[in-house]
């Protein structure tokens, strides 16, 4: 059954006010849009909204912003960006990697000029439900659960606003978690049926992501250990340690994959991978984003990064909360460590989503991009485990050799592709290559989203 629209005029929540656009197929799911005019922080000219998708049987809450395209919104794609984690707010990715805007040290906005809604218009959602300024009292603790409301938030985004669903193309596009992410939410996407679904999936595309544990456990060794483009990181006797201790992790991935509703064995295969890879550098002081340079430590998240905190300051101004239409009382964080815990209790990571992904690469294009800086979710790992899927085009795209990748003239990278299926190695960058390599990374999407899957520079 088609959506229809539903608008009140007005309708308080708390302090704020919002239009109101209810699915009359599924009543448990609104969308609200503030008042508001968030154009009015800066951030960005162009047209924008921002609001929450309300699942009210279940109390859950998703904090969305979307900004119009800089260049021809009536025809630009769609694009739909999610931050890791999990529980990492779509907010940092906006403000410190492809946003309109960063903010300065002086908390106040700074034009981006390589922001990712040049071309196209782009929607940042906080989600699983807890990251940044989405809010519940039923927690969201699995990667397929959380498929079922970002569903449901697209559908009435593009029932609710029909401007941006007249022929543009929609692509869902992430990192980190987004290996997770992206993928399953497509087929959730794609479980679904016209007329119930409004909207098409035309591809998805993920920056360094964790895709599959069992093969991209095999990839921190050698990017710790000299192998991977960059100095080594780690001593000898640490990367024996990790040559050592790999067959017994990868053996209790596989039997996770084998028996995924076994949570011994799964919380047993996430807990030795977490210490077998990502102990080792805890120990060194190296941002394991980018393991040519130090950590900050003087974050109070964690994260490596003072930029991010600039953020955190940022959103958490009570001016700038109101013209969102944040819901009174939330105090924003980059990360939830709520959201990642409740992941890390279900062992999210090491479940095998990825035995569903070739039926979806025989459905889309995907691609897989990475930073060769970051050791978390390493380019090594990723080139492992898109080697050693099985799907229709295997011998083929192994076949390819990687070639040069280049923007503007310049050597940026190596990429090859077969079919639906793209990977690129971006040098210089880390974990987040719209942050590191902006230029690059517009260039990554530009093309993408324009349909050229070699990506070519033109």
């Amino acid at each position: 059954m088609r959506l229809s629209i539903i608008t009140t005029a007005l309708v308080a929540a708390s302090a704020y006010a919002y239009d109101v656009v209810q699915n009359v197929a599924n009543p448990g799911y609104s969308l609200r849009v503030s008042t508001e005019d968030p154009s009015s922080l800066g951030v960005d000219t162009v047209k924008q909204f921002s609001g929450y998708l309300d699942v009210g049987k279940d109390k859950k809450h998703f904090f969305y912003w979307f900004f119009e395209s800089r260049n021809d919104p009536a025809k630009d794609p769609i694009v739909l960006w999610l931050s890791g984690g999990p529980g990492c707010s779509s907010m940092s990715g906006l403000f410190f990697e492809n946003g309109p805007s960063s903010i300065g040290a002086d908390i106040k906005p700074i034009k981006n000029d390589f922001s990712w809604n040049s071309n196209a218009s782009v929607i940042f959602l906080d989600q699983p439900v807890g990251s940044g300024f989405s809010y519940s009292d039923e927690p969201v603790d699995t990667t397929a659960a959380a498929a079922i409301d970002v569903y449901a938030f697209l559908n009435l985004f593009f029932t609710s606003f029909p401007q941006y669903n007249k022929g543009q193309s929609f692509h869902i596009t992430s990192e980190s978690y987004g290996g997770h992410y992206a993928h399953v939410f497509a087929e959730e996407i794609l479980k679904h049926s016209k007329p119930e679904r409004v909207f098409d999936l035309a591809s998805i595309a993920v920056g360094n992501g964790i895709w599959d544990s069992l093969h991209q456990a095999a990839g921190y060794e050698p990017m710790g250990c000299g192998k991977g483009g960059v100095p080594a990181i780690f001593d000898d006797n640490t990367c024996k340690g990790m040559q050592d201790v790999l067959p017994q992790v990868v053996s209790e991935i596989q039997q996770c994959y084998n028996d995924p509703q076994n949570s011994n064995v799964c919380q047993q295969a996430v807990g030795d991978y977490n210490d077998a890879f990502l102990g080792p550098i805890s120990q060194t002081g190296l941002n394991v984003y980018d393991i040519t340079k130090k950590c900050d430590t003087s974050v109070p998240s964690g994260l490596c990064y003072a930029g991010m905190e600039y953020s955190v300051q940022y959103l958490n101004k009570p001016e700038v909360q109101k013209a969102l239409g944040v819901h009174p009382g939330i105090t924003f964080s980059s990360c939830s460590g709520q959201v990642n815990g409740a992941f890390y209790d279900q062992s999210d990571e090491v479940l095998p989503y990825i035995k569903a992904f070739p039926a979806l690469l025989e459905k889309i294009p995907v691609l897989i991009y990475a930073g060769d800086r970051d050791y978390i979710c390493n380019w090594v790992g990723n080139q492992y485990w898109t080697g050693n899927l099985t799907w229709s085009g295997q011998d083929e795209f192994n076949k390819q050799q990687l070639s040069s990748w280049k923007v503007e003239g310049e050597a940026s990278g190596e990429i090859k592709n077969h079919g639906h299926f793209t990977f690129l190695r971006v040098f210089g960058a880390g974990h987040m290559v719209p942050h590191d390599k902006p230029k690059q990374a517009l260039a990554i999407l530009n093309r993408w989203i324009g349909g050229d899957v070699t990506l070519a520079d033109k």
